[in-house]
């Protein structure tokens, strides 16, 4: 169903909204898809490679600093740079409206972590493959007991994102394991659904691992009851009739280049996630004896400067390096503080390795966050709205803040807003959003970590 770069020309961001079809009526489409794709300019004519997509972790987002991201994003960006083409990508919501945007002939290639079906082969030219997942049925973890095996299945509740791979999954495992049912929902992506598992609000989904992985980080409640297929590609597709510019498209996928892209793509996205260090209180403890001594008075620094708490500063550093100044994420970002090239350049941090500098500049940088709010914001919600915007991203912060006007919510409240917050994730609000889709159940989590983390931080600074 759904996956788990750099785009160095032109970006232009569509939005499009396309009423979502089902298989059979794709197939009546056929012949007005075949007729579509002819009149469709190859972009090796025109230039621009025209990319169906849709928002989500393991596909295309905004970053914290509002800059395109995401695995797809990265690989289509790499092949339209080996090219020489630009890219114009038309932002869906649904893996339904992106099969109908390339039954529709105007788009060259969809690229939005499709599971590579002979169901689909029949519809569509199959594209090169990049990532490798299984489908797993994915509980909340207190949920007992947990169907372990497929005769465990039926009585399971499951919710599934409509039109997607995993209800063809599902109801092949029902032949043979009678009493299996699934509902599907046309207005929840997998992200939000598994994020409803995670608060038990529904009993379990099927879920791509990748999409699993990623998570997983911010809901460790979620547990993978069972693995439900063998290993599936994910990868790309055309409108039929495509067969030169898919071709193309696999031949760069299997060339050096295009394997070198893929990797880059995995260590950035992927490959560090198995290593999250979950709340862990020992591991906590541990550092406040071992490694916590060498920066209190760093903290303490940063405190009589900044007027930043430095008990809050040492969580907030926890959350992010575990106290480590030399950490280092696929992402770029580095330090103690983790800071990103360049918020440190604009903060005159010279050495992102140096805990002093790098201390000093978070406390800045959080300082910055939090004046930046309105001063009727009431404390403590100013602070979290603060350590979210260092998450998320100011922008991130602004539009979830509209958002709550709009639903009737107080924007000044953080409880208020961490109903809010994750609705950046949600189709059905980001795409009235000035910034987008955004991962915003982390910043919830983030700050919910960082308050567990101060309050057993806090004596060693008494």
């Amino acid at each position: 169903m759904m996956s788990g770069r750099m785009f160095r020309r032109g970006l232009l961001i569509v939005p499009i909204l396309l009423a979502g079809c089902s298989e059979a009526e794709l197939e009546t489409d056929m012949e007005n898809q075949q007729a579509a794709s002819e009149e469709l300019a190859p972009p090796s004519e025109t230039g621009v490679l025209k990319v169906a997509t849709r928002n989500g972790s393991t596909t295309y987002y905004l970053d914290r600093h509002e800059n395109p991201v995401g695995p797809e994003y990265a690989l289509i960006s790499d092949y339209a740079a080996a090219r020489g083409w630009q890219v114009e990508w038309t932002m869906l919501d649904s893996t339904s409206e992106v099969l109908d945007s390339l039954a529709s002939g105007d788009t060259h290639l969809a690229a939005a972590g499709l599971t590579h079906l002979p169901s689909r082969d029949e519809l569509f030219t199959r594209g090169p493959a990049h990532t490798e997942i299984t489908e797993q049925l994915v509980c909340h973890r207190d949920a007992r007991p947990l169907p372990r095996k497929p005769e465990a299945i039926p009585g399971t509740e499951i919710v599934i994102t409509a039109d997607s791979s995993y209800a063809e999954t599902l109801r092949k495992l029902g032949e043979k394991h009678p009493g299996i049912e699934f509902t599907e929902d046309p207005d929840r992506t997998t992200e939000i659904i598994l994020s409803a598992v995670a608060e038990q609000q529904i009993g379990c989904t099927v879920a791509d691992s990748n999409i699993v992985q990623v998570m997983r980080r911010h809901f460790p409640h979620l547990e993978v009851a069972m693995t439900l297929t063998d290993g599936r590609n994910l990868g790309w597709y055309l409108p039929a009739g495509s067969e030169n510019l898919a071709s193309d498209a696999h031949e760069w996928m299997n060339s050096v280049e295009g394997d070198e892209a893929i990797g880059r793509m995995e260590n950035r996205y992927y490959a560090y996630i198995g290593d999250f260090d979950f709340v862990d209180l020992r591991a906590l403890n541990r550092r406040i004896d071992n490694r916590l001594p060498q920066f209190i008075d760093h903290f303490l620094e940063a405190e009589a400067k900044t007027g930043v708490p430095a008990d809050l500063l040492a969580a907030l550093s926890y959350q992010e390096s575990h106290w480590d100044p030399k950490a280092k994420s696929p992402t770029g970002v580095r330090g103690i503080m983790m800071l990103t090239q360049r918020t440190a350049e604009s903060l005159g941090v010279n050495n992102r390795l140096d805990p002093v500098a790098a201390i000093d500049g978070g406390a800045r940088y959080l300082a910055d966050r939090h004046r930046r709010l309105p001063e009727t914001i009431p404390e403590p919600d100013r602070t979290f709205l603060a350590l979210a915007s260092y998450n998320i991203g100011r922008g991130h912060l602004l539009d979830a803040r509209q958002l709550a006007r709009d639903l009737g919510k107080n924007p000044d409240s953080w409880e208020d807003m961490v109903q809010v917050l994750p609705l950046k994730a949600d189709k059905r609000y980001y795409p009235s959003t000035r910034y987008g889709y955004a991962r915003g159940y982390e910043p919830v989590h983030y700050v919910q970590r960082i308050r567990n983390y101060r309050d057993v931080i806090r004596p060693a600074f008494d």
